[in-house]
């Protein structure tokens, strides 16, 4: 009896999601000590794109496509979610919109007009 493509298919299912959970811890090992918001930005993101992987190869295992539908509903949010995030340590608030454009024009238009808020004239 010769072994099927999913069972010769297993084993290597089984390796790959082991190594996505390994590079998972090592992902939340960088968001624990990651010096900088970035660090720690780009690790949560990392870890939300190695979700959705797992889950793929999860379904793919299990034989259950619906879990590419989670997999493509949770990568939106995810994509959502780094947004909201970058927005927030940029911006510092979710106000309203208008708010949030004024301040970013004023910073433009000073920046345009050369003027130097610290006072120094030089």
């Amino acid at each position: 009896m010769t072994p099927t493509a999913p069972d010769m298919m297993s084993p290597a299912l089984i390796v790959s999601s082991i190594a996505i959970l390994v590079t998972m811890m090592l992902a939340l090992v960088r968001a624990m000590l990651g010096p900088t918001v970035f660090d720690r930005v780009l690790a949560l993101n990392m870890m939300g794109t190695k979700t959705v992987l797992l889950i793929c190869v999860v379904g793919f295992l299990t034989g259950r496509t619906d879990f590419l539908d989670l997999a493509l509903l949770y990568s939106l949010m995810n994509f959502i979610g780094m947004v909201t995030l970058l927005r927030f340590s940029q911006v510092g608030h979710f106000g309203k919109l208008s708010e949030t454009m004024e301040s970013l024009d004023q910073g433009v238009f000073a920046a345009e007009d050369g003027s130097n808020k610290g006072g120094d004239s030089s």
